[in-house]
């Protein structure tokens, strides 16, 4: 998933996601060191106020090592499309990821890619004041400065004209997007972008997966933010489908003009 930043106006950056392969992620603007971690499928984009690229490779050998033994011990977790019960002894990712699942009713691999970016975010945060952790277009955010997060939703015409403002703030924020028009994750809807907004980005992930699985046509777009409004730590949600556009929540959205990187 190609990733691109640009300026957009009152100090603030502009992050986009591309629902394409990440073959390549590029950057405009912004004074935030970048760096690329990849641990077999895990692949993260961080960008941080320090450039710890090996003390993040070795936090996601760990995590990556922890969920792996948990789902040898019992596949079922990585299998089950609907919330599944854990060991009270699992591993904490690994528990966020069914907590997370249970609140939005889906499996727990639903909520695997906010989960992994949430643990190495909250881990970086010991360490920097500014920490954005993208793993595969799912963010944990945690900024002195204003971020704006453009939703891109493959052909719809609202793609890329549209942005959450992340104000600086003590408590980091989760932002997902599920798709069932674009991309390669599974999902039993078709909405052109359905995305979250929780302080947990696990709990982002998997509400992002529950809203889009709601949503297959343009009349579905009010009941996919009721389902969002229902799940317990989610803050706001945006649904796109086609030329409609439906927000619910705590957001500040702001019209962007930005143009795509290639």
């Amino acid at each position: 998933m190609p990733y691109g930043m640009s300026s957009e106006g009152d100090g603030a950056e502009v992050l986009m996601y591309y629902f394409e392969e990440r073959g390549y992620r590029k950057k405009v603007g912004g004074g935030l060191r970048s760096f690329r971690v990849t641990v077999g499928e895990t692949d993260l984009f961080i960008r941080a106020d320090k450039d710890l690229k090996g003390m993040v490779e070795g936090m996601v050998r760990k995590v990556r090592a922890e969920l792996e033994e948990y789902i040898a011990m019992d596949p079922w977790f990585a299998l089950s499309l609907s919330p599944y019960p854990v060991s009270p002894f699992a591993p904490e990712i690994v528990k966020d990821m069914a907590d997370a699942s249970s609140l939005a009713g889906v499996g727990p691999m639903a909520a695997v890619a906010g989960a992994i970016a949430e643990h190495i975010g909250r881990r970086l945060m010991e360490v920097c004041e500014d920490v954005i952790v993208e793993n595969g277009g799912d963010l944990f955010i945690k900024c002195s400065i204003p971020i704006v997060v453009a939703i891109l939703a493959g052909s719809s015409p609202i793609s890329g004209r549209i942005g959450i403002l992340v104000d600086p703030s003590d408590e980091p924020v989760g932002i997902c997007t599920s798709s069932g028009t674009v991309g390669h994750s599974l999902s039993f809807g078709k909405a052109d972008a359905a995305t979250i907004v929780s302080n947990s980005a696990a709990i982002a992930d998997a509400a992002a997966t529950a809203v889009g699985n709601a949503v297959v046509d343009e009349g579905d777009i009010e009941a996919g933010l009721l389902l969002a409004s229902s799940i317990k730590g989610v803050k706001g949600a945006v649904v796109v489908k086609g030329g409609r556009v439906g927000i619910w929540g705590a957001l500040k959205l702001i019209p962007i003009g930005v143009t795509q990187l290639s």
